[in-house]
C-alpha cells in the first residue's frame, strides 16, 4: 500500500483539495466502482472497474506513539478486510498536530465534507468533537476511535445505542488499577504527582478517580498540568522537586507526545511513571497499563468495514469498550530506578495483571 499522509498546516490551501482528490482515486463508495483508484487497498495498483471503493477520511488529533498505534492498524486491517470482502478503501490521512484552538480540526473537517468522504474516522477526544461538529449537517456517518469517555463527552447519548450518526471504540481507562499497581509495586507510597494536561477532557474523569482512591488510603496528591512539551518538562521539573514516589498520566495526549522528552528525567531521579496505556512504556514510562491500542484500531477497522459494507446503523450499534489484561513494564527504566522487575511480576500477578517487557523506543 501507497500511504500518502496529509500534515495540515495553518494555511489549508486549494492545493490539498486537489491532492485529495487524486489520492482518493476518484472513488466515491456507496457501492460504485472504482475506474482506477491508487490509495488503500493493499499494493496500490488499478483496481478491476466493477469493485466497489470506500473514501475514509482519518483524522488524528496529534502525531504519537499511541496515535500512530491506532493509526497503522487501522489501515492495515482495512487493507486486510478490503481483500476479505472483496472491496477497497481509499483512505486519506490527517493530523491535526495537536492545535487545541480547533483552526485546523475546523479546516479537515470542512476538507472531509468537501470531497465527500463515506465515513469520517477521528482519533482522540478532540478530533472526534471537531468531526461531529463539522459533519453535523450531512449524513456522513463517523466511527470514532480512543474516546475514553463517550458520554460525558457528549459523543453518543448511550453505549449500548448511541443513538445519532456516530459510534466507535472506546480506550477507557481502569484508573483503580493502575492505582492497586502502583502500591503493590511500592506499598510505602506517600505522596503520588498528578501529570496531565488541563486542555484535554478525557483526562479530567481518571484525574478525579485517582484522587479519590489516593485520599481514601491516605496518600497525599501534587497535582502538575501542562499544555505542550515544554511545559509538560517544566512540570515534570516540579514534580521531582516537590518529592513525589510515583507519578500517575491517565490517557493523556500531550504527556505523551513529551514522554520521550522527559522519562531520563524520572530515571535520573528514581520516580516510576504510571501511563494509561501502553505507548508511555514503549516511549520509556516505568509501567503502561491500558488498552492494547493495535487492538484498538483493529476493532475500529471492524466497525468501519461493518458500517460501509454490511450496512451497520451506528445509532444502534454499541460502542466497543477495550479492556486491559496486561501490564509493559520497560526494562530499562525498571533497571534504572532500581526496581526489582521479578518482584514487580510478582505483586502484579497478585492482581491477575500480567507483565510484559520492553525497552524503549523512538517509534513503533
Amino acid at each position: 500500500m501507497k500511504k500518502i499522509r496529509k500534515m495540515m498546516t495553518l494555511a489549508l490551501s486549494l492545493a490539498m483539495t486537489l491532492s485529495l482528490a487524486a489520492c482518493t482515486g476518484g472513488g466515491t463508495g456507496s457501492g460504485k466502482s472504482n475506474p482506477g483508484g491508487s490509495q488503500g487497498g493493499g499494493s496500490g495498483a488499478q483496481q478491476p472497474a466493477s469493485e466497489t471503493t470506500y473514501k475514509v477520511g482519518i483524522v488524528k488529533f496529534m502525531d504519537h506513539a499511541s496515535l500512530d498505534q491506532i493509526e497503522s492498524s487501522l489501515q492495515a486491517e482495512l487493507d486486510a478486510l478490503g481483500k476479505e470482502l472483496g472491496v477497497t478503501f481509499n483512505y486519506a490521512d490527517y493530523s491535526a498536530n495537536g492545535q487545541m484552538d480547533g483552526t485546523i480540526l475546523q479546516q479537515i473537517g470542512a476538507q472531509m465534507i468537501a470531497n465527500d468522504v463515506d465515513v469520517i474516522v477521528p482519533i482522540a477526544t478532540p478530533a472526534v468533537q471537531a468531526m461531529l461538529a463539522a459533519a453535523e449537517d450531512t449524513d456522513i456517518p463517523i466511527i470514532f476511535s480512543a474516546v475514553s469517555d463517550p458520554i460525558k463527552d457528549g459523543i453518543v447519548a448511550d453505549l449500548n445505542t448511541p443513538g445519532g450518526k456516530a459510534t466507535g471504540t472506546s480506550d477507557a481507562l481502569n484508573t483503580e488499577m493502575v492505582m492497586e499497581l502502583m502500591l503493590a509495586a511500592n506499598p510505602d507510597i506517600q505522596k503520588v504527582g498528578l501529570l496531565y494536561s488541563k486542555s484535554e477532557s478525557a483526562s479530567a474523569k481518571p484525574v478525579e478517580e485517582a484522587k479519590a482512591y489516593l485520599a481514601a488510603k491516605g496518600i497525599a496528591v501534587e497535582e502538575k498540568t501542562g499544555t505542550n512539551t515544554n511545559e509538560i518538562s517544566s512540570a515534570v521539573d516540579a514534580l521531582v522537586a516537590a518529592k513525589v514516589d510515583a507519578i500517575f498520566t491517565p490517557t493523556d495526549n500531550t504527556v505523551q507526545n513529551a514522554e520521550l522528552a522527559v522519562f531520563e528525567k524520572l530515571q535520573e531521579a528514581g520516580i516510576p511513571h504510571y501511563g494509561g496505556a501502553d505507548s508511555f512504556a514503549l516511549n520509556g514510562a516505568f509501567c503502561g497499563y491500558g488498552v492494547d491500542y493495535v487492538q484498538l484500531g483493529q476493532e475500529t477497522a471492524r466497525m468501519v468495514a461493518g458500517l460501509l459494507v454490511d450496512g451497520d446503523d451506528p445509532a444502534s450499534t454499541p460502542v466497543r469498550i477495550m479492556t486491559a489484561e496486561s501490564a509493559v513494564i520497560n526494562t530499562e527504566t525498571c533497571a534504572a530506578i532500581g526496581m526489582d522487575l521479578e518482584q514487580i511480576k510478582t505483586a502484579f500477578s497478585a492482581l491477575g495483571i500480567a507483565v510484559i517487557e520492553t525497552t524503549t523506543q523512538q517509534s513503533f
